[in-house]
């Protein structure tokens, strides 16, 4: 039986040798009180919730910061850490907000998995056997994510939460999910 579940574990990447930890956390709360549309700063409750990241990961002792370019996800990051590496393919999905005040999406899901896999994989290869937070954004990290686990565009209904956490483990071509949407420093 202890062998069996050795086998398994190795399967999804658990306890493997050189397996890259991705921590792939959407950005904090930017939308309370709102005023700068365009590309919005933190608001008072999404600093409050960028902190308790913050000390969480830094209990983690990642390797690196990535993030997003976008200042909302900068300033989650540089809640993190001084040390930011920005990558301009962890943006958002392109998207308008169309006259009935729904999102319209301006991108194709293919586009935005190529570049979301890309950045990971990159990511991941720069820092085997090791963990790396990578802050992105909402719609962006729901395509990587229904990539990751070989579902089709659409298919995966979740929403993540501001700051929530979603581990991917990569070695090589393969990456596991090991954790999706966890909030509990926000507890």
């Amino acid at each position: 039986m202890t062998g069996a579940m050795r086998s398994l574990e190795a399967a999804f990447l658990i306890g493997v040798e050189g397996v890259s930890e991705i921590w792939l956390v959407r950005h904090a709360d930017c939308y309370q009180d709102m005023s700068d549309g365009a590309d919005p700063p933190l608001s008072p409750l999404g600093r409050t919730q960028a902190e308790r990241l913050a000390k969480r990961v830094r209990d983690a002792k990642p390797a690196a910061v990535y993030s997003s370019p976008y200042r909302r996800a900068l300033e989650t990051a540089r809640a993190i850490s001084d040390e930011v590496r920005v990558d301009e393919r962890l943006v958002e999905m392109e998207m308008t907000l169309g006259d009935d005040g729904q999102f319209e999406f301006r991108e194709l899901p293919a586009s935005v998995i190529d570049r979301m896999s890309g950045a990971i994989a990159d990511i991941a290869q720069s820092h085997p056997g090791e963990r790396a937070i990578v802050v992105s954004h909402g719609a962006a990290m729901i395509m990587f994510l229904t990539h990751v686990l070989r579902l089709e565009p659409g298919q995966l209904r979740f929403l993540p939460y501001y700051t929530s956490v979603s581990v991917v483990r990569v070695l090589g071509e393969r990456q596991m999910l090991g954790t999706l949407g966890d909030t509990a420093h926000l507890e």
